[in-house]
């Protein structure tokens, strides 16, 4: 018969497998280089099959043990978000929530639905920060990122959110400037550009061959790409959610 691990050794697992260094895992929990050997020891025998192989001074995890470790620290930070709202259920203790979001994201959709989540659980004290640059912040610096690709960094897990649909999208001033623009002829259009997104790959989607066109502006910032669009700049290429709300928005200032 087999008896379930303890917290303690799942533990030593996770930190092991992350740092790939029994002495590293033993620094970060407090324990001994043993006891953290001990504990893998005690896994292996339990699932029957090696989770580390020693190469110079390191441990390099199996893919059993990255697959099992990372279904482990899953399950740690749900077990430890679980015990600290247990923690401050009793008392009005705030729990803070570090959230870094895209701004096009943050404008079209997430401030819209904060009200909700805030209702839902008063005991969460969000900190928002609207990222406006491509590039990524650093993925320690928050609890929560939501930005246009995953990170790569160990002891972080990406998840992909439900899809868009990007689209082109000009301003009425543009349509009239330009009377004869259609899918056909946007190449020739004047293009605005986010950061290193591609008009060839759009241009391949709606069936037509061209290369890939010179951008009368590129912008780091979603925001400021949408504003040159609605200001009639040119021709920009956003996600239709964001065009959507972004219409709403402009037809209630109209009225």
């Amino acid at each position: 018969m087999r008896f379930p691990a303890s917290l303690a050794t799942l533990r030593a697992l996770e930190a092991a497998e992350r740092l790939c260094s029994y002495s590293m895992a033993a620094q970060e929990l407090f324990i001994t280089h043993s006891a953290v050997s001990h504990q893998v020891r005690q896994l292996e025998a339990m699932v029957g099959t090696p989770l580390f192989i020693r190469s110079g001074n390191h441990m390099r995890p199996t893919a059993v043990c990255r697959q099992l470790a990372a279904s482990v620290r899953r399950s740690l930070r749900d077990i430890d978000m679980a015990l600290e709202l247990a923690s401050t259920a009793h008392d009005s203790t705030e729990l803070p929530l570090s959230l870094s979001v895209m701004t096009d994201f943050a404008d079209s959709w997430l401030i819209r639905h904060l009200a909700e989540f805030t209702d839902s659980r008063p005991g969460v004290r969000i900190s928002l920060h609207r990222h406006t640059d491509i590039s990524l912040p650093d993925p320690a610096s928050v609890d929560i990122g939501i930005w246009h690709r995953p990170t790569e960094l160990r002891g972080f897990r990406s998840v992909r959110l439900p899809g868009d649909t990007v689209i082109a999208v000009c301003s009425p001033e543009l349509l009239s400037r330009c009377p004869s623009l259609t899918i056909e002829t946007l190449p020739e259009a004047p293009l605005l550009r986010f950061g290193t997104r591609s008009w060839r790959e759009f241009f391949e989607a709606v069936g037509i061959v061209h290369a890939e066109p010179s951008a009368n502006v590129t912008f780091t910032d979603a925001g400021g790409l949408l504003s040159a669009a609605l200001a009639g700049q040119g021709v920009a290429m956003i996600r239709k959610m964001i065009a959507t709300v972004s219409g709403d928005r402009s037809a209630d200032a109209d009225r």
